[in-house]
């Protein structure tokens, strides 16, 4: 395995951090990660230890706003500039690997930033992988906001407690307070309209120890194609890749994949 680091121009010139780790031989296929909020790429090795060895190039970068890339902390000016960034390191991946298909996978935030990439971009993707994201039903009061200037509490992402403690001991992690509303909040509110148009394959997986699974099953119902895969982990919290069950999630991707190269 090669792991190697880089920067790219994002929009407005921010200055955008990623980083890919390389299987030694030929590719099955890429796999290009859209982290989660206030979290970094760096924070989804067992889906690299799982995945590079087995053929699979792995590509993440770090929003703007998180991790080492520039911009305020957690906070964008509109929703769409993930999008952007997202877009010009697509095209870096696309460059290089020409002839490999490219999955998007996307968690929590990272699974809105790729809904809505795919929205827009479906026909480069091969497919689509949520993790512990999904939607609101349409109609649904909006969450409570926020308490305003707390923290993110980590006790909803894993049950693993050194996947907590590794959280909060990390310097990538913003641990500072977390605004009440923000661009993610509003782009939620409009996916619900968008996700009919996808018509890509995807694969929705969720814990329902918590809500994710009952967001992630509205999601599968309103998303337009027809070849869709809904998993649920009973018990499982938020960050179903870093549960102790992650090899069982690993697994069940693969599967996925496998059947869809």
């Amino acid at each position: 395995m090669n792991h190697r680091e880089g920067n790219f121009n994002g929009y407005q010139d921010f200055n955008i951090y990623y980083q890919c780790w390389l299987p030694d031989g030929d590719a099955k296929a890429v796999l290009l990660i859209a982290h989660g909020f206030a979290e970094h790429s760096g924070r989804y090795g067992n889906v690299v230890n799982h995945f590079v060895p087995k053929g699979y190039p792995v590509y993440a970068l770090d929003h703007r706003g998180h991790g080492k890339s520039d911009g305020e902390r957690v906070q964008v000016e509109h929703f769409t500039d993930y999008l952007k960034d997202l877009k010009t390191f697509f095209d870096i991946v696309r460059k290089e690997n020409p002839d490999d298909k490219i999955f998007l996978i996307g968690h929590s935030m990272g699974s809105a930033i790729s809904v809505a990439y795919a929205v827009r971009y479906q026909d480069e993707l091969a497919g689509l992988i949520t993790s512990g994201g999904g939607l609101a039903r349409p109609g649904d009061p909006p969450p409570p906001p926020r308490p305003a200037g707390q923290p993110l509490d980590t006790a909803f992402l894993s049950r693993d407690p050194a996947v907590i403690e590794a959280y909060e001991n990390d310097p990538l992690v913003y641990r500072g307070p977390i605004p009440q509303r923000s661009a993610i909040t509003d782009m939620r509110s409009k996916l619900p309209e968008q996700v009919p148009q996808i018509k890509l394959p995807v694969l929705i997986m969720a814990g329902n120890g918590g809500p994710d699974g009952a967001r992630s099953r509205v999601l599968y119902e309103l998303i337009g194609s027809k070849d869709k895969t809904l998993k649920l982990y009973e018990g499982l919290l938020h960050e179903i890749f870093n549960e102790p069950e992650h090899p069982q999630v690993m697994a069940d991707m693969e599967a996925w994949l496998e059947a869809h190269l």
